[in-house]
C-alpha cells in the first residue's frame, strides 16, 4: 500500500516569488490516494486568477491555473503506508473534506515562514504544512520539524521512491490492474448533498 506526494512548480507569481525567496526547486505540494493522481488534495487558490483567496480542495492536472502552462515541471513520490496508515490518512482527508468550510489557506502563516517565524493555525494551512500534517497524522513518517516548517522541498525528505520526475503534463503511470485499484479507493469516497465522507 501506498499514498503519493506531488510536488510542483506552477508559473504563477505566487510561485516564482517563493522559487526566488528559497532557490526551490518545487513551491507546490499535494497528497494523493492513487498513483493516477485522481485523488489529489491539496491547499490552494479557490480560483485560478485570485491567489489571495485559497482553500481545502481536490485538485487535478488539468486545473485552470495549469491548463495555459506549455510545461509543469513535478516530482511524484511513492511513500509506503501499511493498511492502517493508509486509512489514517483516508479518514484524515475525509475529515478536511466534510468540515472544509471551516479552513482556509494560511497565507499569513506561509509569509512568516519565509523568514523563520511561522506559528501553527488549527484552521489554517498552505500546501505542504496540510501533506505534512496528514502524514504525519497517520504515522507515515516525522521529519522532525514542526509543519510550518515544511515546504514543498522539504517533502523530498518523505521515506518513499520518485516515481516520476518531469513534466507533470506527461505523467502516465500505468495501470497493471486496469485502474481498479483507484476504482476501489474512489469507491470509498461518497458524496452526498451535505459533502464527501468516507464510507464506513
Amino acid at each position: 500500500m501506498s499514498v503519493y506526494v506531488v510536488l510542483s512548480r506552477s508559473s504563477t507569481v505566487l510561485s516564482r516569488t517563493i522559487r526566488i525567496a528559497t532557490g526551490d526547486d518545487y513551491t507546490h505540494a499535494a497528497l494523493a490516494l492513487d498513483p493516477t493522481l485522481d485523488l489529489m488534495f491539496s491547499f490552494g487558490r479557490r480560483r485560478a486568477r485570485n491567489p489571495f483567496v485559497g482553500c481545502f480542495k481536490r485538485e487535478r492536472l488539468d486545473d485552470d491555473v495549469y491548463r495555459s502552462m506549455d510545461t509543469l515541471p513535478g516530482l511524484v513520490l511513492e511513500v509506503p503506508a501499511t493498511d492502517g496508515q493508509r486509512d489514517a490518512v483516508g479518514a484524515e482527508i475525509g475529515r478536511f473534506l466534510l468540515d472544509g468550510h471551516t479552513y482556509s489557506y494560511n497565507t499569513p502563516g506561509l509569509l512568516r515562514g519565509l523568514v523563520g517565524r511561522g506559528t501553527e493555525d488549527g484552521n489554517r494551512y498552505f500546501c505542504s504544512e496540510f501533506v505534512y500534517h496528514v502524514l504525519r497524522h497517520a504515522g507515515v513518517c516525522d521529519l522532525g520539524v514542526p509543519r510550518w516548517e515544511v515546504r514543498p522541498q522539504t517533502l523530498r525528505d518523505v521515506p518513499g521512491a520518485v516515481l516520476f520526475e518531469g513534466d507533470l503534463k506527461q505523467y502516465a503511470p500505468e495501470r497493471p490492474d486496469g485502474g481498479a485499484g483507484a476504482r476501489a479507493v474512489d469507491a470509498a469516497l461518497t458524496v452526498d448533498r451535505t459533502g464527501v465522507r468516507i464510507a464506513a
